[in-house]
């Protein structure tokens, strides 16, 4: 059962999480950047939910995650009465689920900013994912820079002034946290691993976010896995 520094006790957690119902597959917490996102939402407003960590490029898990969904990949949200394997459709259920949280922010402007962003993460971004894997555990300054990777930095670093600027009073992209910032844990950790070179407001926005209870308990799960996968861990010079 997800324990986390927003649930007054384990006990409590335990009865909501039976009463709600959610489990949540995922794969290791150090790699699997799209298992991160919901997580992080649903430990960050207090949803409880049931995890379930599928270690990957392992024998059996493709047989694993086929138990609960044959699309293949994590990670799923198995609720009482659906099975969701999209990390923006989790996001997006459980919003509307626990519409009393404001997982998205309430300004209307500023709700479709935020769906904008999510998306834009969600369907794009192909060289930074190629070039600069998610590997929380590591430390490799200066590589991955490839130029379709300096282009996605770029066009993030863009996103996130203009959010900080117009919405977040550079605080969070929107203000308070929400699922924006979930979204855009995972390139605050890759920020972080490769040592991306920001502007001042926008490395401090990646401390905020890596400070947050909820991304940081990741991050300490994330230290304390010992499995490997060699494709995040050997990069090319």
């Amino acid at each position: 059962m997800q324990a986390t520094d927003l649930d007054p006790t384990l006990s409590e957690t335990l009865s909501n999480a039976e009463h709600t119902g959610m489990k949540l597959v995922i794969g290791n917490k150090n790699y699997s950047s799209w298992s991160m996102r919901p997580w992080v939402a649903m430990t960050a407003f207090g949803i409880p939910f049931q995890e379930i960590r599928i270690a990957l490029d392992q024998p059996d898990t493709s047989s694993r995650i086929a138990r609960y969904s044959s699309a293949g990949r994590v990670p799923v949200l198995v609720t009482s009465e659906t099975t969701i394997w999209d990390s923006l459709a989790i996001c997006e259920y459980l919003a509307e689920q626990f519409p009393e949280k404001d997982m998205w922010p309430q300004d209307m402007v500023a709700r479709a900013m935020a769906r904008c962003i999510c998306a834009e993460m969600h369907s794009g971004f192909a060289g930074l994912r190629s070039a600069m894997g998610m590997n929380i555990r590591g430390s490799f300054p200066g590589k991955g820079r490839t130029p379709e990777a300096q282009a996605d930095i770029g066009r993030i670093c863009e996103m996130w002034e203009t959010c900080l600027s117009h919405f977040g009073h550079h605080q969070f992209l929107f203000g308070d946290f929400s699922i924006a910032d979930a979204y855009f844990s995972p390139v605050v950790m890759r920020f972080r691993t490769y040592a991306v070179s920001l502007a001042p407001a926008l490395q401090a926005y990646v401390e905020r976010v890596a400070a947050h209870p909820a991304v940081a308990q990741w991050m300490r799960e994330a230290l304390a896995e010992t499995e490997v996968i060699a494709k995040y861990e050997f990069l090319p010079d």
